[in-house]
């Protein structure tokens, strides 16, 4: 019993697994129907659920002291599949079915490429345990599906290739870059403490009521420069 109690934070990060290969066999419908909606608004779905699961495995393992080595690098490779190939291919596919220079939609693999180092570093950079060092890949994905979002809304500037090379190239610079970002974990509730946490929550609640999903491009931007704004202090040990 006990075995199997120590497993139930493998079992909730395997979930995450399956809503990522949801997610690709979505993305691959692009903006085709696809049980009642559009392709790529179903792989937004299943990657949210895939972050759910992503949330909770680490919240179970906390409640259960259920901590290992074989958790974490599993926790790894479901995201990357999850965060890093999934929003990569819905990309792919909206981008091919909007018209969007073909040969654009190609550079899209670059950010698998990218969230793969930047989960192996993870693994093996003792630092990251109260704070990130570099961009999460689940904040990268959301917000390439903010980006994929807006521009299936029809805001043309980011469909333009020197626009979206720039961006690109950034948030995979990001990712594996050695600025601090805030880790969403609370120890406390203090304002002073969690004055950027509050203000990501109060800044997630406004972009997303007011642009739908599209407002996630604009949440990523406003953690990035929150990060750099108020860089967290206590950036780990060691």
């Amino acid at each position: 019993m006990n075995k199997l109690i120590k497993n139930i934070p493998n079992f909730i990060t395997s979930l995450n697994l399956g809503a990522g290969c949801l997610a690709l066999i979505a993305a691959s419908k692009g903006i085709g129907e696809f049980w009642g909606l559009l392709g790529f608004q179903w792989a937004f779905i299943f990657m949210a659920m895939g972050a759910l699961a992503d949330f909770l495995d680490g919240f179970a393992a906390r409640l259960l002291k259920a901590y290992s080595d074989l958790g974490k690098e599993l926790d790894s490779l479901c995201d990357l599949v999850t965060f890093g190939v999934a929003p990569a291919l819905t990309l792919f596919f909206l981008m091919q079915d909007i018209g969007v220079d073909r040969w654009l939609s190609w550079t899209t693999l670059l950010i698998p490429l990218c969230a793969a180092f930047r989960l192996a570093r993870f693994n093996l950079d003792t630092r990251q345990t109260t704070t990130f060092i570099g961009l999460p890949v689940p904040a990268n994905a959301i917000f390439w599906v903010g980006y994929a979002a807006l521009m299936w809304q029809g805001v043309q500037f980011l469909s333009i290739w020197y626009v979206f090379l720039c961006f690109l190239v950034v948030e995979c610079w990001l990712m594996n870059s050695e600025i601090p970002m805030y880790s969403l974990k609370f120890k406390n509730f203090g304002i002073k403490e969690n004055l950027p946490r509050y203000l990501l929550a109060l800044a997630a609640g406004l972009f997303c009521f007011t642009l739908g999903v599209g407002g996630l491009f604009w949440l990523i931007l406003f953690y990035v420069l929150l990060s750099i704004a108020y860089r967290p202090k206590s950036r780990v040990e060691g």
